[in-house]
């Protein structure tokens, strides 16, 4: 909702300034590429944690608990 709000105002502000329609289309579609790359590096961060909580669980895990040979062999091709 924040970032809609952004854009109105960064539109009626272009507007109130005297730029040109194609200025503000143009600034518009840098801001948005701008805040989604942004956006994208939060989200980045925000799961960093849980990235690294689920490496280390699948590391203990093949670390303590290793899997039995299998029952079976596959056959090789002569």
């Amino acid at each position: 909702m924040l970032e809609i709000l952004f854009v109105l105002g960064f539109f009626f502000m272009l507007m109130l300034t005297g730029i040109s329609l194609l200025g503000m289309v143009a600034a518009l579609i840098v801001a948005f590429g701008l805040m989604m790359l942004g956006g994208f590096f939060v989200i980045v961060i925000k799961m960093l944690p849980w990235l690294i909580l689920a490496v280390a669980a699948v590391w203990i895990y093949r670390t303590f608990i290793r899997p039995d040979e299998p029952k079976y062999r596959r056959r090789r091709l002569p």
